[in-house]
């Protein structure tokens, strides 16, 4: 199932308080990508709630975000791998709880673990994979929905990935899992295609220095890749205002 495509321009750049009171939960939010969209996202005015499992690494992002005097940001890990739909519905809970909203969730959480081919796959690695990358943001969405539905203008950023674009040998349950992402955010554009302060974009980044690319191409010069801070602007775009009218879209970084 295809998405529209959107571009983002090559000058642009956001107001500088254009998440300005907004709330957004940021999922694997400790390192890569995830870290990049949670310190931009408090650059530019948002309360940020960093998820992940390694408390250690939430901890140094939120010192970051308080040494660059942004809104106070808040800590909720959570394991993908275990976690049930009564600890989802909690941790939505929890967010309502403390903020009152929710206005906007970027979901960069991503298990991989190496390249191998199919013929070697155990169950438990489709399970992981399918979990952490698409199972389980799909349920949290879900929970957090309530909070979305009441936000003037609420966004649902999912991440995908190459190799789910233009599948390639050895990328199996890692790329087959991401490449569920476009088909989960057209229906779900569709079904709140009526509720216009609600939008669910997917963002493929391209090669990049990031944890996950040291392990997937570990003889690689990281200085030979885009650095990962480029692309938060781009995330700023599709979580504000200004890509109000990006509905149900790709946005390519590559």
């Amino acid at each position: 199932m295809s998405l529209s495509q959107t571009n983002l321009h090559d000058n642009y750049l956001p107001a500088p308080d254009i998440l300005r009171d907004r709330v957004i939960l940021v999922t694997g939010a400790g390192q890569g990508l995830g870290k990049v969209a949670a310190l931009d996202f408090a650059r530019h005015g948002a309360t940020v709630i960093l998820h992940g499992r390694s408390v250690a690494k939430l901890e140094a992002v939120y010192d970051e975000i308080e040494n660059m005097k942004c809104p106070q940001p808040a800590i909720m890990p959570l394991d993908f791998f275990s976690a049930t739909q009564a600890e989802l519905d909690g941790f939505a809970q929890a967010i309502h709880g403390n903020f009152k909203r929710l206005d906007g969730i970027f979901h960069g959480a991503t298990h991989f673990s190496t390249t191998m081919p199919l013929d070697l796959h155990s169950l438990d690695m489709w399970v992981q994979s399918t979990r952490v990358n698409m199972v389980v943001p799909a349920a949290l969405t879900k929970a957090c929905m309530p909070l979305l539905r009441k936000a003037p203008d609420a966004s649902v950023i999912f991440m995908t990935e190459s190799h789910a674009v233009s599948p390639k040998a050895f990328w199996g349950a890692f790329a087959a899992s991401k490449a569920a992402l476009p088909t989960l955010v057209k229906i779900w554009q569709d079904e709140y295609e009526a509720q216009e302060n609600i939008r669910f974009n997917l963002c493929l980044p391209g090669p990049v220095a990031s944890p996950m690319r040291a392990k997937s191409h570990p003889g690689e010069l990281s200085s030979s890749l885009r650095q990962p801070e480029s692309l938060g602007r781009a995330f700023v775009f599709l979580m504000g205002s200004d890509s109000k009218n990006v509905r149900g879209a790709l946005l390519t970084l590559d």
